[in-house]
Formats: C-alpha cells, structure tokens, sequence
C-alpha cells in the first residue's frame, strides 16, 4: 500500500509529520527541519530515499512501496546520546515480533536481524547549528518491507518482512507501533533496564567473534555492552577493549590483537 501525507498524519496525530514521495534523505530533511524549530517526536517519512546513508559514509537508495525510510527528532539528555540507538533497536525489534516475527535480534551497533539477515539499520546523527553547537538528535530507520534482494549481492545477508512473514505489512501501521515503542524506551534512557535490555537482545554476546575495524582485525569474545555503546571485546589474554564501530562476524578468536 502506498503511503500518503493525509494517512500518516491521521494515524501519528498529534505528532507533527513531515511526508515526501521522494527525497534525498530523510536525516537531512530533519535536520533541517530540527534546527527551524521542529517539535520533539517530529517525523519525516518518504516513500523513496535516492541518497540515503548508512554507517562509513555508505549509501543507500530506498525504491518507492518497499521500505519505511523514516527520521525521527528528539532532544535527549547530551550524556545519553549514545543510548537512543540502543532504545531505537529495541523498539523495532518489539514491534517486528508484534507483527508474529520470531528469531529477531540486535547486531551491535545498529541492525535489527531476522534470522540470520538484516531486516533493518538505524543511524542516529547529532544536528548542530552553524556554531557547531549541538542542537538535538535525528535518529534514521530504514526497515525492509517487501524489498527483493533475490539476485543481488545482499541475497545472503538482507531480508524484508514480508518475504519472512509471507503476508502484507502495512507501513503506517509498523511505525506507529515502532513510535509507540520508542517513547517508551526513551523514557528509559540511562537506566539499567534499557542497557540489560539492549545487552539480550544481541545474539552473540559471550560468544567468539572476529571484529573488522577501519585497519584493524579483532579476534576475542563479545564480554558486554557499556553504557555509552561501546562493544566491550575480550582477548586470549585477558585484556579488554572498547569497540565503539565495527563489523561483527561469529568466527573463532583466533589470536589476540
């Protein structure tokens, strides 16, 4: 089903909701929009995303009718900006189990997976003014739909909710649960419940696993989670070291770094 500026605003009244056919980037336009004085909980949701971004610098494109592209604006606390992605992964994880999902997890730092494959990613980015002061938070979600990946380089890695679900999903419908969801767990930004949460919610803790840095590899076990996000790694010899961006992948540990 297509989405539209009157069924968005109808079914997130009253929060304010900024909708396009197609733009850039969500993140920008909300950025824009957060320094011009946007309420807190203010959305903006296209249909088509031609200049998307994921983390590195990457870039993605969201074809019309098969994802949710949607930014959202807040104003937390500065000492917890490093949990409202922990907060944001839960509530997507929780509303895609509402939809009778099963197996789905977190993979630090920022994806949702369904099984084995990415169903989702997120990426907070701070908006500063033209002062570099900070001025608040515009938290990106882009969750696959009916995206097909068959055929393509993301065939082993991607999937969309409805090729698992094996039934329509209706967007307006999920994000108003992953709103409803994320309220709460913004709620909870600094507490223990939210970082134990987070914590379960990612598969691989305690296991081996093989981190690739920007030029670095790492080989040890995922001990924890910290509260300012960071992937606490522990090596063969008992060091410890806080990842803070990465790639994770289940190998063996190997040799210590």
């Amino acid at each position: 089903m297509s989405l539209s500026s009157d069924q968005l605003t109808l079914a997130l009244s009253p929060r304010p909701v900024h909708y396009y056919d197609s733009i850039g980037s969500t993140n920008d336009a909300a950025t824009e929009w957060l320094l011009a004085g946007a309420p807190n909980g203010s959305v903006v949701v296209a249909d088509e995303q031609t200049h998307g971004r994921g983390r590195f610098g990457r870039t993605w494109y969201t074809p019309p009718q098969t994802a949710l592209a949607v930014s959202v604006i807040l104003y937390p606390d500065i000492a917890h900006l490093p949990q409202v992605n922990m907060a944001a992964a839960l509530a997507i994880q929780e509303a895609v189990k509402v939809l009778g999902a099963e197996d789905v997890t977190l993979k630090w730092p920022n994806d949702v997976l369904l099984g084995e494959r990415k169903i989702c990613g997120i990426l907070p980015e701070i908006a500063r003014d033209s002062d570099n002061v900070a001025r608040g938070v515009v938290l990106g979600i882009g969750v696959n739909v009916r995206n097909g990946f068959a055929g393509t380089a993301l065939e082993a890695s991607a999937t969309s909710l409805e090729a698992a679900l094996q039934r329509p999903v209706e967007r307006t419908a999920l994000l108003s649960v992953i709103l409803f969801r994320l309220e709460h767990w913004l709620g909870q930004l600094g507490s223990a419940a939210l970082l134990n949460s987070y914590q379960a919610a990612i598969s691989f803790i305690g296991q081996p696993i093989t981190l690739y840095a920007v030029d670095v590899t790492y080989h040890g076990v995922a001990a924890r989670v910290a509260s300012d996000g960071a992937l606490i790694v522990r090596f063969a010899d008992g060091r410890e070291q806080a990842m803070y961006a990465g790639e994770v992948s289940l190998h063996s540990a190997g040799n210590t770094v």
